[in-house]
């Protein structure tokens, strides 16, 4: 029996719906007899978190009183970012109404809304690098699995772009210009720049429609320079000058590191490695084919994946970070099925037949 059958077979025998219902269409490639569906998607719809928020839906399809993460008016889950992810992750089927009157609110919502808890304000992400509210709503849609019914082509070529920069200059300083804000100088991108930013690499780990050899070969490409650890001087971002500073979305920078090694202990930061290996970047990026390696190596008798972990990335679920997908971790093996899922789908997606 290889590692893979023990994992999946450990996680048919012990895991969430969610998961085992992934698991069978997206590792095994299964099709889901229709009464089966409907019998998992009970037990998802019956847990407490997706019953928060459903709760928290307003009239317009929109998930409670936030936008871009919680507030003191919006919990963990009940805020349209996280709430849309959340359910696209979970859900067994797509077109739940919960999730699609969200996704219709992405649609008749203006980008100036105050839901978007911007002060109405618009900051138009090919203005600004690594920034604006509309790369957060495309990054939402691409999650829930509905690029297919809502267009983010432009914010897809837009990542594309934003990474192929990264060769196209020495390094971000090329890019930036100093600002004083506060008594102190801040670095800013220059306006209409291009640079990769956390929702850039979501929107292309979960789409598929932009994966051709040559750009994928690109983003490996840019992936190596971004991994570059022999340049400290250069281990710089910036944020956006919009009249004042304001910060990007998680702008990546030179030193960006798929793990890194505590007391002996070797942590994998299991989202970066997850969807570099769905964007297709193995075959090319000789230090993922290596973490991906460490994984495999994990795997016990029983199927379950026992590498150190960052906890505070992978517990839970948030805006940056955040891939729990089981109720709790109360129970020990809740714990290892969350970790051994997404083992599994880091070595699913690089081609790892163990």
């Amino acid at each position: 029996m290889t590692q893979l059958t023990k994992m999946i077979d450990f996680l048919l025998a012990n895991a969430n719906p969610s998961i085992q219902y992934r698991v069978r269409t997206e590792v095994l490639h299964e099709e889901v007899p229709f009464e089966e569906k409907v019998r998992l998607q009970e037990q998802v719809l019956s847990e407490p978190i997706i019953k928060l928020i459903i709760a928290c839906q307003k009239e317009n399809g929109w998930l409670g009183n936030g936008f871009h993460g919680p507030n003191r008016n919006a919990g963990p889950f009940e805020n349209q970012e996280v709430g849309t992810k959340y359910l696209g992750e979970k859900l067994i089927f797509k077109d739940t109404p919960v999730l699609k009157r969200a996704m219709d609110a992405f649609v008749t919502t203006e980008l100036t809304d105050l839901c978007y808890r911007t002060k109405g304000k618009y900051f138009d992400e090919f203005r600004y690098a690594a920034n604006g509210q509309n790369m957060i709503r495309c990054a939402c849609i691409a999650r829930a699995g509905y690029d297919d019914v809502i267009d983010i082509k432009p914010q897809i070529q837009l990542a594309l772009d934003s990474f192929k920069r990264v060769l196209e200059v020495d390094s971000a300083l090329d890019i930036t210009r100093l600002r004083k804000s506060g008594g102190k100088e801040k670095r800013v991108f220059n306006d209409y720049e291009k640079w990769p930013c956390y929702y850039h690499l979501d929107i292309l780990a979960h789409t598929d429609s932009w994966k051709t050899e040559e750009n994928i070969k690109m983003l490996a490409e840019s992936f190596k320079k971004l991994m570059r650890t022999d340049r400290p001087e250069k281990q710089i971002g910036g944020d956006s000058w919009v009249g004042y500073v304001l910060g990007t979305i998680g702008c990546l920078k030179e030193g960006y590191q798929l793990s890194y090694d505590k007391n002996g202990i070797h942590y994998t930061y299991f989202d970066r490695v997850e969807w570099l290996c769905r964007c297709g970047l193995a075959p090319y990026l000789e230090q993922l084919q290596n973490e991906a390696e460490l994984l495999g190596n994990e795997i016990n008798n029983d199927g379950i994946c026992t590498a150190g972990i960052d906890e505070n990335q992978l517990k839970g679920f948030s805006t940056y970070g955040g891939q729990q997908l089981e109720t709790d971790w109360k129970s020990p093996v809740r714990r290892d099925c969350d970790i051994t899922f997404r083992a599994l789908l880091i070595m699913h997606y690089a081609n790892m037949a163990r």
